[in-house]
Order: C-alpha cells, then structure tokens, then sequence
C-alpha cells in the first residue's frame, strides 16, 4: 500500500525563504522524496524522480502548473503546449536558428563583449556589481539588437522580466511587490518592439514573421513567440554569468583551470547552472498516477520539478556544493530536460562564450568586495546585486 505524501511544514517562498533558497530547497528535498504544501501542490526535489518527471512529458503535462493563470501577462506559447503542438512551435525556432543566422548573432555577442569588456577595463579599480554593471548591462544590450528589435530605451526589459517570474509563483507579498509596479508602461513597450514593422528585416525576430507567412505558425504566435524568446533568454543568461562570476571569485583554483584552458569555458558555464540554478522549479500536472518511491502523485495533481535542489542532490552529485569546472555534467538539469528543454540554450551559449571568454582572457582574478544581495522573486533565483572587483592583467 502507497504510503502518503506527507504535509510539509514550511513555506518555501516567503521572503525569508527566498532569502535562504539554496538550504530551503535542500531542507524539502531530504524531507521525503515528495511532500505536500499547505495549498496541495506537490514538491518533488530528488535528482532520480526530477529527471524522469523532466523526460516524461505525458505524465507530467505542461497544460497546467501550480498558480497558473492564463490570462497572465506571461507569454505562454511553448510554456504550456505539449507534442506535437508543442513540436510544431519549437521547429520554427529551430529552422531560424541557421548558420547563416547563428554566425550573424555571433558577431553582435563577440562585439559587444568586446566593447563592454574594454569599458569595464577602462574603469580602472574599484568596486562593481557584476549583475547590473557587467551581465545584465551586456544581455540587455546585445540580446535585442541580436532578436532584431529596434534600438532604443530597454530599462523595460527588468520590470518586465521580474513581473515575468513573479507569475510562476504563488500570489504571496513578493507577487504583489513585482505587480505594483506601473506596468502598462512596460506592456505598452513589448508589444511596441515586438511589431513586425520595427524589427530588423534580416534579423531573427523577422524569421518568426516570416514563418507566420509560410503558414507554420499564426501571425499572433509569431509576435507571441519571440515575446517568449525575449522573456525566457535574457535572465537566466545574466543570472547564470554573474554566479560564473562568483563561483571564480570563491574557487580560484577552478577560475586558474579555465585560464590555462579556455575549452573549459563551456562547461563552467554548465556547472554554474548546476551549482547555482536560476530556476528553483518547473511546473507541470500529473495526467497519471505517478509512483514515486513508495508514494503516488494522484492524476490531477499540480507539481513542482525542483532544478535546483536535484542539481545539488549528494545522491547523484559527487561534492554538490562544490564548483568543478571538470565535471561530467551530461545529467545535469540546468537547461531542463526532454521536449521542454530550454529553446534558448544555443543562445546562451553564444553569449556566454562572448561575454565570460573575454573576461576570461582580460582577468587575473575575481573577487567578492561586499554582501550579495538576493533576487526577492520566488521561482525565479540569483542574485540581485553581486559586488565584486574585476583584477585586469
């Protein structure tokens, strides 16, 4: 007989627990292989049932997830659709995602790395916060203009990011924080760079449009989707960069091997998603009874697939809590995993190779200069300012 999922006595996004997300995270997934918050959703945290949950898309639906509101202003084209719906969107990503596209999208990421990185050189000394001065300044600059969105003001782009995430949570006080801001402004202006009439003809936001024309998709999904794109490809990039940073700035050692082997680059990136995920969670809804252990997930049932604690879980992981830029990250969770997995990983890649390569090559060592101040969202994990000094060669 199936044991019950047992209540779980906590509640893992208030304020305070955000603040502690990492040991908050851990505390649940060594509680029990499953657990039942007070609102009925259910938690699942060990690396094992995590994948298999990931990789088992009809089992584990996106059609539905824990606090989802469909008349959000999330953009939820790929987020909520299943094969082949889902199959049929994610291809026209892929189809736009050519080499003549890619090589073009290089370019702006290598140029503007380089630029940003000869700027920050020309501070000299000094104190830096390595999301909003180093990261999130770069993404935030070379991730539109390489979509094709018109130039201009982009300070919209946090607003809209952290009501983006807030939406992924429950409706507690760090909800109601990120939906007090005024954001008709910020609606008014996604919706303005994502018309087809300002984008970049030969840019990759056009493709989207010019897919709508092949009939592959609908002219509404089209501006839907690179909405999607915009939203889902900006943070977790700067997120993940910034923790590269700190994880060279608390493992030198690791910082030194990258330095001698820049091949290493890609997999440090990689480990700084496992060791430090900007995504606590995935939401999805069980279609089946799914065993889990000696425990059943009723069909019906709103779950969380939790990234973060089974990429930190010691029975997968060797040292968990360790940065290791040589790890065999094949089963790692960082990008997700299965059907879902995240659509802008060649992306990311492209950018962080860009932007960390040429601090790679310009650095002679990282090191933190203050307290690290966390992102108060719930779902969504990082930091919110990283101070930090740059030590140039």
């Amino acid at each position: 007989m199936a044991r019950e999922i047992p209540d779980y006595p906590l509640d893992i996004f208030t304020r305070e627990a955000v603040r502690d997300a990492r040991n908050v995270d851990d505390a649940l997934r060594e509680f029990a292989p499953a657990v039942r918050l007070a609102d009925g959703v259910v938690m699942i945290g060990r690396h094992e049932h995590v994948a298999a949950g990931l990789m088992d898309w009809k089992s584990f639906s996106s059609t539905s997830r824990p606090w989802h509101d469909p008349k959000s202003l999330r953009p939820e084209i790929l987020l909520t659709d299943d094969p082949p719906e889902h199959t049929r969107v994610r291809r026209v990503i892929g189809d736009a995602l050519s080499p003549r596209t890619l090589d073009s999208m290089r370019d702006i990421f290598t140029t503007g790395a380089d630029r940003h990185v000869a700027a920050l050189r020309a501070r000299g000394g000094g104190v830096l916060d390595a999301v909003e001065e180093v990261t999130r300044k770069y993404v935030y600059t070379v991730f539109p203009d390489a979509l094709g969105l018109p130039p201009g003001d982009r300070t919209h782009m946090h607003g809209f990011s952290h009501m983006v995430w807030a939406t992924m949570g429950p409706e507690n006080e760090l909800f109601r924080e990120a939906m007090v801001e005024d954001f008709e402004p910020v609606i008014a202006w996604l919706n303005t760079v994502c018309e087809r009439d300002g984008l970049d003809p030969d840019g990759f936001g056009a493709l989207m449009f010019k897919a709508a024309d092949e009939g592959k998709i609908t002219l509404a999904e089209a501006k839907l989707l690179l909405q999607t794109i915009l939203s889902a490809g900006a943070d977790t990039t700067y997120i993940t960069m910034a923790n590269a940073l700190r994880a060279w700035a608390e493992f030198p050692e690791e910082f030194e091997k990258v330095k001698a082997n820049p091949k290493l680059l890609r997999n440090a990136f990689d480990e700084t998603l496992r060791w430090d995920s900007p995504s606590r969670m995935a939401g999805r809804i069980t279609t089946v009874d799914v065993p889990i252990d000696d425990m059943v997930v009723p069909a019906g049932t709103r779950v969380g697939l939790m990234f973060a604690a089974a990429n930190r879980d010691p029975r997968f992981w060797d040292e968990p809590e360790r940065y290791k830029v040589g790890r065999d990250l094949k089963h790692s969770l960082g990008f997700g995993y299965g059907v879902h997995a995240c659509v802008g990983r060649t992306l990311a890649y492209m950018e962080a190779d860009a932007l960390l390569g040429a601090l790679v090559r310009e650095l002679d060592r990282v090191e933190l200069a203050g307290e690290i101040e966390p992102w108060m969202t719930t779902v969504g994990h990082g930091p919110a300012r990283l101070p930090v000094r740059l030590h140039f060669k």
